[in-house]
This record gives C-alpha cells, sequence and structure tokens, in this order.
C-alpha cells in the first residue's frame, strides 16, 4: 500500500504563490517506480488533472490551465513531491489532491492512478 499526505494549502490573494507538499510512504511506494500527479476539485466540479511527474523527475505534463504557472517537482530522498503554483486565480480555488501509479503515461485521468491523499484546500481570493 501507499500513504500520501497532502500539506501546505491555505489562503492566499490573486497574484500570489503556495507550494503544496505531498509526503509518500508504504512498501509499494519503496519497491515500484511510483509516477506522481496532482489533482483538484472545485466545489459542484469533478476532480481534474493538474500536473504529473515519473519516477526520475525529468518528465512532466500539466494541464493547459497551469502551463507556466505551476510547477511539479520531486525528491525521491524525502519521498515527496512538490506542487509550486504561482500567479493563482481564483479560479484554482480547489481541494487539491496527490495521486500516485505504478506507471508513466500520457493519459492523466482520476481511473488511471490508484492510490490518494485526503487533500488539502487551496483559496484563492479575488
Amino acid at each position: 500500500q501507499v500513504q500520501l499526505v497532502e500539506s501546505g494549502g491555505g489562503l492566499v490573494q490573486a497574484g500570489g504563490s503556495l507550494r503544496l507538499s505531498c509526503a509518500a510512504s508504504g512498501r509499494t511506494f519503496s519497491n515500484y517506480a511510483m509516477a506522481m500527479g496532482w489533482f483538484r476539485q472545485a466545489p459542484g466540479k469533478e476532480r481534474e488533472f493538474v500536473a504529473a511527474v515519473n519516477w526520475s523527475g525529468r518528465s512532466t505534463n500539466y494541464a493547459d490551465s497551469v502551463k507556466g504557472r505551476f510547477t511539479i517537482s520531486r525528491d525521491n530522498a524525502k519521498n515527496t513531491v512538490y506542487l509550486q503554483m504561482s500567479g493563482l486565480k481564483p479560479e484554482d480555488t480547489a481541494v487539491y489532491y496527490c495521486a500516485a501509479r505504478t506507471y508513466w503515461g500520457s493519459r492523466n485521468s482520476v481511473a488511471d492512478y490508484d492510490y490518494w491523499g485526503q487533500g488539502t484546500q487551496v483559496t484563492v481570493s479575488s
């Protein structure tokens, strides 16, 4: 099993920045080259893909809505994945979830990921 714990959410003004962290643990995470992703879910909306990174950190994918503003990275020595968010907009307000899977691929739907964290709230005020 894999356990994922997000942190770093909060309230920020439009144009501001936040860095989310996702700490991973578990035997499965240690034994497999897990790809990691970030998703978000706004009230009344479906959960949507934000960004993903492969095991080495050399390959990344981003949703068009966050390209140029968000950066995903990972520190495998710390079993931690980060989402640096800049130029935040009110429409970025959502619960942000960390997710993991055992393979890297170009498709990044909710169904493609096996493990999920509990989420952290990000609120961007105008």
